[in-house]
């Protein structure tokens, strides 16, 4: 039996999912938003090259899906936060006037920014009307919302760093975020998690579930499982994994017309290969650090 049915079965049959288009440059993003429109997509959250800004967050290299963890020592990358606040209303800007209102749009801001300074951006972004504002600012400090809902109406997501019911319990009581992005591997389990959803739902919080590539197709498969079992479920992010993975871990989860299906296997429907998974030794890999332009270290 589906662990979805264990749970009390599910109120939909598959989840929508969003994917990330990003692209170097204004044009490129565009081009990239567009494609997972055509791929069946409803929602995509759209990452854009600044100027000014070498290796900005979520932006993709040599022709390669983005991955943030590179082997070898970190990379530093310069970030400049008054390029970022100019440029970024004009990315949204531009996409709803070439796309249309046909599709969700998300937006990362990957926790860079100081609450006036995200209050700010969710102002600017107000007309084009995203799905959410990710990460406005570093998700630990729960009160640093609120100076941010006080001044947009642009939806906010956070909490795919939190561990527990206690690090987003602010948030979700007092109103101050509209997603909680906590996953199951880091969350406690499903079972855990489901609490978790169970005190967002009284408080009009939905849930959107971390899916980085870093959680593997087993996280991947509960997760879905968790959203088809809770009625306030929003979203479920998707990266998908390399055919290597894929190979390893084999799954009845599929995507299908900008939703996920988790298949109806037992359990969660994920086996893994594990002699082929001992052909693929470990091997470390560490996120980018970042610095402001006079050398200050900066969130990544």
């Amino acid at each position: 039996m589906p662990v979805y049915e264990l749970l009390g079965g599910a109120s939909r049959e598959a989840v929508m999912v969003y994917g990330h288009a990003n692209g170097a440059t204004l044009d490129d993003t565009v081009t990239a938003v567009a494609r997972y429109m055509d791929d069946g997509f409803k929602a995509v959250r759209a990452q854009c090259g600044v100027p000014g800004v070498p290796h900005a967050y979520g932006i993709p290299r040599d022709g390669k899906p983005y991955e943030p963890a590179e082997k070898g020592l970190p990379v530093e990358t310069l970030w400049n936060t008054e390029a970022y606040l100019d440029f970024i209303p004009g990315v949204f800007e531009r996409l709803r006037r070439e796309l249309g209102t046909g599709v969700h749009l998300l937006h990362d801001v990957h926790h860079r920014l100081t609450p006036i300074e995200a209050a700010r951006l969710g102002k600017s972004l107000e007309p084009s009307h995203l799905f959410w504002m990710e990460d406005p600012v570093p998700a630990e400090v729960q009160g640093a919302f609120r100076t941010i809902r006080h001044h947009t109406t642009t939806p906010i997501a956070v909490g795919e760093v939190f561990n527990s019911i206690y690090d987003c319990q602010t948030l979700i009581e007092d109103e101050l975020i509209d997603y909680l992005r906590m996953t199951v591997t880091h969350g406690g389990g499903i079972s855990h998690l489901r609490k978790v959803a169970a005190l967002a739902e009284l408080h009009h919080v939905r849930t959107g579930c971390h899916g980085a590539t870093d959680l593997s197709p087993v996280a991947m498969a509960a997760a879905l499982h968790f959203d088809l079992s809770v009625h306030n479920f929003g979203i479920q992010e998707l990266m998908p994994h390399t055919a290597t993975t894929d190979r390893v871990f084999p799954h009845a989860y599929r995507f299908e017309g900008g939703m996920m299906h988790p298949g109806d296997r037992p359990g969660l429907g994920v086996d893994l290969d594990e002699p082929l998974a001992a052909t693929y030794p470990y091997q470390a890999a560490y996120l980018p650090v970042s610095r402001k332009a006079d050398g200050t270290l900066h969130s990544w």
